[in-house]
């Protein structure tokens, strides 16, 4: 894919959000955790559901649909983590269920990626 296409796709993406990406953007957007995220980012062929760059930190979140792409998922944060990108996942039942402990698992991993040099 190209990077237009890459870019037009994100562009997509953003617009068509899921239930628990508008969720938890709610939670990430305006650096409410002190990190600024992105959200449906390209990152060289793939595009990761939200992104904080100054702390090489990714968050995907997974659907019903992603049962049915574990190894292409997997491929993608072995990709991501080659470019030394640490991915957290949520299923997003977790996201609509229990916010609150997702956002708290978010933080413990911004607080250690902060702390631990990459």
């Amino acid at each position: 894919m190209s990077k237009t296409s890459l870019m037009i796709k994100a562009r997509y993406l953003r617009h068509e959000e899921t239930k628990a990406e508008k969720i938890l953007w709610k939670e990430l957007r305006n650096r409410k955790l002190d990190v600024k995220f992105r959200r449906q980012h390209p990152i060289d062929k793939f595009i990761i559901d939200f992104y904080a760059p100054e702390i090489k930190l990714g968050i995907e979140l997974d659907g019903s649909s992603h049962t049915e792409t574990q190894e292409y998922d997997e491929q993608r944060t072995e990709h991501f983590e080659s470019q030394g990108i640490k991915i957290i996942r949520f299923w997003n039942s977790e996201i609509e269920k229990d916010l609150k402990d997702v956002v708290r698992k978010i933080k413990e991993k911004i607080t250690y990626t902060e702390l631990v040099p990459l």
